[in-house]
């Protein structure tokens, strides 16, 4: 990847702009998705696109990698794939009488999990240390891994063939879960001109470099979050935990998160400061996948996104500065 250069001088707005109009150009007529996954990021956050086969969702994966200047790996999971293949392996070196850890493809600023559900339970235990605590184990040894670090993993519905049900600790991982869902009559033909010679994602080159990404990312942490604002977040989570339809609401984690793309929705708005449209906007792809529904419900035909949207309707929004 050939190097790009950095302008001291560009504001936040037209970094975010780069990447996400970077994107667009591989990923058409998916505009919400796109700004979603990005703020997801810069949120210091890790993204699941879940989705029918055949949407995009690598697409926008790969495309997200290729825009930032840095080290990314695409793995591939299947049925038969080890931890030690994530993670990585210590080898003996006959010269040196002595075992040398060899880092797995974890060890990268962006790690994008493809079809994530194809592995066991087992190896997508093994991203669950390194997804919270931006580490890894290995005989005996922690080994930090670089920043900015994000997994994008992709997701076929569990009705697939072939595929195994993600445990509720790893979603409780990922900050958002996005549906691409099918393009739109003028979207889909754009992507048929412009895919048609399969040169849109070779042709992607990086538009912002990891320094600037840390940069964007600093920016997000400064953003203001009024007590006011974080009063209604927390009780989002209270009446989460008091619904007729769930197992189990929303965790402390879920709030967090919640704070954290709320402050990313805000700075990528040009704001300093958060708003309850902020929470609103990012509610149901940082929450919906937290909720533990019964069984009733689940029958009755209620989603995780149904009953986010309930909760949001009930809690009252915080009037005043």
């Amino acid at each position: 990847m050939t190097a790009i250069q950095t302008a001291p001088t560009r504001t936040f707005a037209s970094l975010f702009d780069a990447i996400t109009s970077n994107i667009a150009r591989v990923v058409q007529g998916k505009k919400d998705a796109i700004d979603l996954a990005v703020s997801c990021l810069l949120a210091e956050g890790h993204l699941l696109i879940e989705d029918v086969p055949g949407v995009g969702k690598t697409s926008l994966a790969k495309a997200m990698a290729a825009s930032v200047h840095c080290s990314w790996k695409r793995v591939q999971f299947t049925p038969d794939l080890l931890p030690a293949d994530l993670v990585g392996v210590s080898i003996f070196q006959r010269a040196s009488e002595s075992f040398v850890f060899q880092r797995g493809p974890l060890f990268a600023n962006i790690v994008l999990a493809d079809e994530i559900n194809r592995a066991s339970p087992k190896t997508q235990s093994a991203l669950l240390e390194a997804m919270e605590e931006r580490q890894v184990s290995a005989d005996g040894s922690s080994h930090m891994l670089p920043e900015p670090f994000m997994v994008i993993a992709t997701q076929n519905p569990v009705e697939q063939e072939g595929t195994y049900r993600l445990p509720e600790s790893q979603l409780d991982r990922f900050l958002m879960r996005l549906s691409l869902g099918y393009p739109d009559r003028a979207a889909e033909l754009a992507i048929v001109q412009t895919h048609g010679n399969n040169t849109a994602m070779s042709q992607l080159q990086a538009v912002v470099t990891v320094d600037e990404v840390m940069a964007l990312i600093e920016a997000v942490r400064t953003v203001h979050l009024a007590p006011a604002l974080q009063g209604y977040m927390v009780d989002l989570a209270e009446a989460s935990r008091r619904h007729p339809a769930l197992l189990l609401g929303l965790s402390p984690r879920a709030t967090l998160q919640l704070s954290r793309a709320t402050r990313a929705r805000a700075a990528s708005q040009g704001r300093e400061y958060g708003t309850p449209d902020d929470v609103k906007a990012v509610a149901e792809p940082v929450l919906s996948h937290r909720l533990m529904l019964r069984p009733d419900a689940m029958s009755r035909g209620v989603t995780g996104i149904s009953v986010i949207r309930e909760v949001v309707s009930s809690v009252p929004v915080p009037a005043g500065r």
